[in-house]
């Protein structure tokens, strides 16, 4: 992650990742979303205000290795590339970016998943 950080510009920030479970993140989403089901990412920023998140504690993101594992195996991909695709996608969350918006916001987030993306699996 340190890569994707640096590259938006904020190599200075923190930022906290839970792994855990269906479980576990059904009671997050169902808690702070009002949503009863489990879900594979999800991000609470620290800030509502993207421009200031140049420096300081960016939020928190949280994967469920569950669904992570199951959404791997329907896509026919490496376990930790669902886990990479998750992180970037709950820290795009946490830097403003929301495809629920509309679906040209839907495009431009999906577009920087996968330049980030590229960016990570580099190596």
């Amino acid at each position: 992650m340190e890569k994707a950080l640096k590259d938006l510009g904020c190599d200075k920030s923190e930022l906290s990742i839970l792994v855990t479970g269906d479980d576990q993140i059904h009671a997050l989403n169902r808690q702070y979303l009002n949503r009863d089901n489990p879900t594979n990412v999800l991000a609470f920023p620290m800030t509502d205000d993207p421009d200031g998140i140049e420096t300081g504690m960016l939020g928190d993101i949280v994967i469920s290795v569950d669904t992570a594992k199951r959404e791997a195996t329907e896509m026919g991909i490496k376990f930790h590339e669902r886990i990479y695709e998750l992180l970037i996608h709950g820290l795009l969350h946490l830097m403003g970016y929301d495809h629920e918006i509309s679906e040209t916001e839907e495009k431009i987030m999906q577009k920087e998943e996968k330049r980030l993306l590229r960016l990570l699996m580099e190596d």
